[in-house]
């Protein structure tokens, strides 16, 4: 007697098939005209009725039909891929931006006030006739003295770094850091400077920067722009490859490369100026980090190379 009619479904789209195999071999391997994947056929060994709902209802219930995965690694992880990509090259663009922006000339208000403290348990009290010294990048000085309040200010200061030198007679003089721009200004307002009783000798040094002057204020958006253009090359090429052919290595790669970049933005010094490039770099390290585990898990199982 010919093998009857042969009707299951494929697991991996979960079409009907129905096909009629031959005698032998026992397992035989058949199309799927859904989804053309290999679908396996065991040839029945018992003629029907033997063994069928006709003889034995409700023994044998039907098994489940196979549900169709809603996502897919390899289309998940070139998503998250693709974002990380995207993210990556406006960061880039709108920190090269900056760089540009922060050059152009301008002309900054700084103001503050100066205090005098004889030691740790007696008040401050307002100095009144304070010197205060503002010196650019190129050298040239700016002079204030502090009034009845303790106030001074000055106007018309450069873009770029400024050193402010505080001093007062019988009290050890203060150097402060500041810088300004057009992108990023610290300390261009409300610089509170407290005198302690002293000489030249005990002078202090602080800063209200990590910037001591606009080169390294450029060169630290410029290496970011090129770390980020790297996060985004490294991204965009395991996206591009994933969508060919599915490595999961691939998209552990890219999304490394994703999780790096608010720790490349840390170290450059530049969340404390652009806390809003932080946060995007953040989002960024979310979708690399979901890309990277995904893929991670699956060469857990499956190996670096699933085909």
């Amino acid at each position: 007697m010919a093998p009857p009619l042969v009707s299951v479904r494929c697991p991996a789209c979960g079409g009907p098939l129905s096909v009629v195999p031959a005698p032998a071999p026992p397992t035989q391997w058949f199309s799927c005209p859904h989804c053309r994947a290999p679908v396996p056929v065991v040839v029945p060994r018992d003629p029907p009725p033997l063994y069928t709902w006709e003889v034995l209802p409700g023994l044998y219930p039907y098994l489940p039909t196979p549900r169709v995965p809603k996502w897919r690694a390899r289309r998940t992880a070139f998503g998250a891929l693709l974002n990380v990509t995207v993210i990556a090259v406006v960061l880039t663009a709108i920190l090269g931006y900056y760089a540009v922006a922060a050059t152009a000339p301008g002309s900054y208000t700084v103001t503050g006030s100066v205090g005098l403290e004889q030691n740790s348990t007696a008040p401050v009290f307002p100095a009144i006739g304070a010197l205060i010294v503002a010196t650019d990048e190129a050298g040239h000085n700016y002079t204030a003295v502090s009034q009845g309040d303790g106030s001074f200010g000055f106007r018309s200061l450069p873009t770029g770094g400024i050193s402010l030198n505080v001093s007062y007679p019988g009290y050890a003089p203060v150097t402060i850091e500041i810088f300004l721009s057009t992108v990023f200004s610290a300390g261009a307002n409300a610089v509170d400077v407290t005198l302690l009783a002293g000489n030249v000798s005990n002078g202090t040094l602080g800063s209200l920067t990590p910037f001591v002057n606009l080169e390294t204020f450029v060169a630290a958006i410029g290496g970011g722009v090129v770390l980020l253009g790297l996060v985004a090359a490294i991204a965009g090429a395991a996206a591009w490859l994933t969508l060919r052919s599915d490595r999961p290595a691939l998209g552990v790669v890219g999304g490394g490369a994703g999780l790096f970049a608010p720790l490349a933005i840390v170290s450059l010094d530049l969340a404390t100026p652009f806390p809003i490039v932080l946060i995007a770099a953040g989002l960024l390290a979310v979708f690399g980090g979901f890309a990277l585990a995904i893929r991670a898990i699956e060469m857990a199982f499956v190996g670096a190379t699933p085909d």
